[in-house]
């Protein structure tokens, strides 16, 4: 019998401040019809309850009844039939004749659990009468019971599925409909498919229940017995169109796996699509997404799903950031030029939707989905660049530093990449340049204007623009006039009511203050360059000095009139030196940086010398090093789109058998897997199947020996981890010749980890083992230690409890960390907001940067996010981001800082130190507590 198959016992609680009653007591209430006690495993009551509690009529002591005859045993020690259940089974035979069809039906389920037959045979007839009952609840319950019977002791009612099959034609209600057709399904699989032919056009006015049995045979039927998918796929056609969502869910995977025909995957895919919209759980979203993106992962199916990436994006209407996240990536794996033009315009609409729009608090990471979307469109499509780009360039001016960032980035890679498209986006940036509102996109935008402004008006445009962001210079004098000006009489100067103060020396003083309403006005009408440089944000500064002197080496080469290019070179230097004026005054937040001072002081020096050297570094050399940045980029994105299609090209080698289907066994068909059994073991937690798959992963890897061979008691266990629980498979073996009586595992934990229940104690003969199986619930990502004993009595000894200290089971985090992959932007955020760091010291014999870097790499889990290419060469230092997501949902962030010694001699081993953050402690320390353990390489 299976795990699913066990029969459920009912637990009776007994508190703990009363005495459980006696046998006497029990049958003087009972005699006396007192029935508010608890029914104990009394084999002495056994008549008591027939004579004075089985004759009562009251329905709720009908169902604590068979609850008692469940659990009571119900034979001799012996095996054979107590002869007091005679009685009991006249009993059942009046209550299945009973006029209530509570009563009926209860004791129809009730007859599912009997597991003799002696007591089955004499109820058959009455069993068989409920089938005709007029109510729908006693009929669904006496095919149930039927099928049960049938299954176990086939001899007390061979007709069964010739009975149901009539039981069947004739039944209206769904549920006993239902019921037989899962019976005929399990017992009779020829009748079940004769009932299903004569009905087959009427299945889609079946009731829902009826309609998923339906789909669960011919799915069966059709995997056992390919022949049979022409006669049956035209029905799974019909049930795509079912009201009921679990019924078209379930049709669209069947048809799937019967038919790989366009048109069937095509039914199929806009089924999936038509439930995701439809239903309004987000969990239902992403299986169904989940399922869809299955789909396009088979190269066959993948085209037939490009004709449907307009029907994919109306899945954008969910407000569910992480639908949308799943739906953008899936349209974007899809996009070929014969659509890339219409997911454009959708999501240009989808964009300008998200502007001004902040009731919910998810919209800027959408608009943020969104931009990196269009962003990879434009890169692989380069002739939709000029659409996206104008709707992009207004959100530069956007509150939301990180959209703007994305936008910014992408504006960057298009001016490199398409050189038709500069003067637009030189248009578009300086219409939107005094707009902008942060200082990072302010001077990204900066370096843009600086690098690719190659025409005398634009380079005119730009510095009109600076000197309007700028305000007037010289900023300090400005600034001073300002602040004096303030007290002046015609400016709106309130004086506050006169207040008297005593001093020290006992005399009253009187204070007045002048208070002014300009200050919070003066801050407003700053230009936004100025409002930078005031509130201490010089390195602007060193950026808007290095984009005025690329401009003026460039118009210098431009225009040959000597007077305008030395206009043009003094208003630069004159804008350069202000700043620095302003940087070694009192009057920002901060002052400027030596970094800033030296930059501004380099770009000085460089427009008065305009050396052709300098001219060709600030000119040419800082775009040939994005240009090498973007290219190498391309390749690594282009290298992982190759590993990922040669995953899911299905490869066949020359010397591969040929698989005739006609020619193939039916038990040698492994071609595809049951479905329905693999959900119902994933739904059990049976991972058997999956371990069995990998060689490697064998249970003896996972064994921990908890006690010594010379222990009275040896115990091991095998630790089997599941997503949120740990189960222990403890085998216990009684070394001895004794009797171990009251023989308990008693458990402990320490960590985030609980203990669900305390298993129950056993008894071991002499030399015996059993198993006992414990479950402990993980809340979090953190190193857990589970120690205990075990205690046990000597059978006839007058000794205490035995007791034999266990070995500590430690429960590594690597079982619960995956590698994953992040931007760059959104690694240094989560590093910014991560508040716990844990910092490990490199102590390795490892002495290569390379090979140390893959030992951690595999230690932990981890994935490398900082590109091969930056890592490849040889030289004495290293540097690498680490990046891993635990299946809570928590975050690790690691970074890896090495070098090697050359002073030291080449064996020299890496030192250096790894630097761990994380949003949780337990995180931190255990990843930390990881990395030193498994520092050192040991030699096999």
């Amino acid at each position: 019998m299976t795990a699913a198959e066990n029969v459920c016992y009912t637990l009776i609680n007994v508190t703990s401040d009363s005495e459980p009653p006696s046998e006497v007591s029990l049958k003087t209430d009972l005699e006396s019809h007192h029935y508010d006690t608890e029914w104990r495993e009394t084999t002495g009551l056994l008549m008591t309850i027939i004579r004075f509690v089985l004759p009562l009529q009251d329905h709720t002591i009908k169902k604590l009844l068979l609850v008692f005859w469940e659990i009571v045993p119900k034979t001799t020690p012996d095996g054979k039939l107590l002869q007091e259940m005679i009685l009991v089974c006249d009993a059942y035979r009046k209550d299945l004749q009973h006029p209530n069809e509570f009563i009926r039906g209860s004791t129809l389920r009730f007859l599912c659990k009997l597991k003799e037959s002696e007591l089955l045979e004499p109820l058959m007839p009455a069993i068989r009468a409920c089938l005709e009952h007029r109510h729908s609840y006693v009929r669904r319950n006496a095919v149930l019971a039927i099928y049960t019977i049938y299954r176990n002791f086939e001899h007390l009612i061979p007709d069964a599925p010739e009975l149901i099959h009539d039981f069947l034609v004739n039944e209206k209600d769904a549920s006993c409909k239902r019921n037989a057709f899962m019976m005929l399904i399990h017992a009779d699989q020829d009748r079940a498919l004769d009932y299903l032919s004569t009905c087959i056009d009427q299945v889609h006015t079946f009731g829902d229940i009826l309609q998923l049995v339906i789909v669960e045979l011919i799915y069966k039927v059709c995997h056992a017995n390919p022949s049979e998918r022409a006669r049956f796929i035209r029905c799974i056609y019909n049930l795509l169109q079912s009201s009921s969502p679990a019924v078209k869910y379930e049709a669209a995977g069947t048809l799937v796996t019967l038919s790989s025909a366009p048109t069937a995957i095509k039914a199929a895919a806009q089924c999936y699509i038509d439930l995701i919209i439809k239903e309004s759980d987000n969990n239902v979203k992403l299986i169904v997404l989940d399922r869809l993106i299955e789909l396009k992962e088979h190269p066959t199916h993948e085209r037939v799903l490009q004709d449907l990436v307009m029907d994919i994006l109306r899945v954008l209407t969910t407000p569910d950031l992480e639908v949308r996240k799943k739906t953008l990536q899936l349209a974007l794996d899809l996009v070929s030029s014969r659509n890339v033009e219409e997911l454009v315009i959708v999501l240009k609409k989808e964009v300008i939707k998200t502007n001004n729009v902040t009731e919910h608090e998810d919209t800027d990471k959408y608009r943020q989905l969104l931009v990196r979307t269009l962003h990879s469109c434009s890169v692989r499509f380069p002739d939709m660049a000029a659409n996206v780009i104008p709707v992009l360039m207004e959100f530069l001016s956007d509150t939301n530093e990180a959209a703007a960032a994305d936008v910014l980035e992408f504006v960057r890679e298009a001016i490199q990449r398409f050189d038709s498209l500069r003067p637009l986006i030189i248009e578009k940036m300086l219409e939107v340049f005094h707009a902008i509102k942060t200082v990072k996109i302010y001077r990204g935008a900066l370096w843009i204007l600086g690098e690719y402004c190659s025409t005398k008006e634009d380079i005119q445009s730009v510095m009109t623009e600076v000197r309007r962001s700028l305000g007037e210079i010289p900023i300090v004098e400005n600034e001073i006039k300002k602040e004096t000006g303030e007290l002046k009489p015609e400016d709106e100067v309130n004086a506050a009511p006169a207040q008297k103060l005593v001093t020290e020396m006992g005399t009253y003083v009187t204070q007045s203050a002048l208070s002014s309403s300009r200050p919070s006005k003066k801050e407003e009408d700053r230009p936004p360059l100025r409002g930078f440089l005031m509130d201490g944000d010089f390195y602007v500064a060193a950026s808007l000095a290095t984009t005025l002197t690329k401009l003026a080496l460039r118009y210098v080469e431009i225009v040959q009139d000597k007077k305008k290019q030395n206009s043009f070179v003094a208003e630069s230097m004159l804008i350069m030196v202000t700043v620095l004026h302003l940087g070694k005054s009192s009057l920002p937040k901060k002052p400027i940086t030596d970094d800033d001072v030296d930059r501004i002081s380099l770009c000085l020096k460089v427009l008065s010398e305009c050396s052709p050297l300098m001219n060709d570094i600030f000119n040419k050399e800082c775009r040939k090093s994005l240009s090498h940045m973007l290219t190498v980029r391309l390749e690594e994105e282009k290298l992982s789109q190759k590993k990922e299609s040669e995953k899911r090209n299905v490869t066949v080698q020359a010397d591969d058998p040929i698989s005739f289907m006609q020619l193939t066994a039916k038990n040698e068909m492994t071609s595809k897997e049951d479905q329905f059994q693999l959900s119902l073991l994933a739904a059990m937690g049976n991972t058997q199947r999956k371990e069995a798959a990998d060689p490697l992963a064998s249970k003896l890897n996972k064994v921990t020996q908890l006690t010594g061979f010379s222990d009275p008691v040896y115990a091991e266990a095998y630790v089997h981890v599941n997503q949120y629980d740990i189960v222990l498979d403890v085998l216990v073996v009684n070394q001895t010749s004794d009797t171990l009586q009251n023989c308990t595992l008693e458990l402990a934990t320490l960590g985030d980890l609980k203990l669900v229940e305390k298993p129950s104690p056993l008894t071991l003969a002499p030399h015996d083992f059993a198993n006992i199986k414990a479950n402990v619930k993980v809340a979090s990502t953190e190193n857990g230690i589970i120690f205990g004993n075990i205690v046990y009595d000597v059978s006839g000894a007058a000794s205490d409890r035995n007791c034999v200290v266990l070995s500590d089971i430690h429960i590594d985090i690597m079982d619960y960390i995956q590698p994953a992959s992040c931007t760059d932007a959104e690694f240094r955020q989560m590093w910014a907001e991560f508040e716990w760091e844990n910092k490990v010291t490199v102590n390795t014999n490892i002495t290569d940067l390379n090979e140390y870097l893959q030992h951690i790499l595999k230690s932990t889990n981890m994935k490398c996010l900082t590109p091969e290419k930056a890592l490849s060469g040889f030289c004495g230092f290293m540097a690498a981001n680490l990046y891993a997501r635990s299946i809570f949902g928590e975050d690790a962030l690691a970074n890896v800082s090495i070098e090697r010694p050359i002073h030291l001699g080449p064996d020299a081993p890496v030192n250096g130190h790894i630097r761990i953050r994380a949003k949780s402690q337990g995180m931190a320390l255990s990843l930390g507590d990881k990395i030193n353990l498994s520092q050192k390489k040991t030699n096999i």
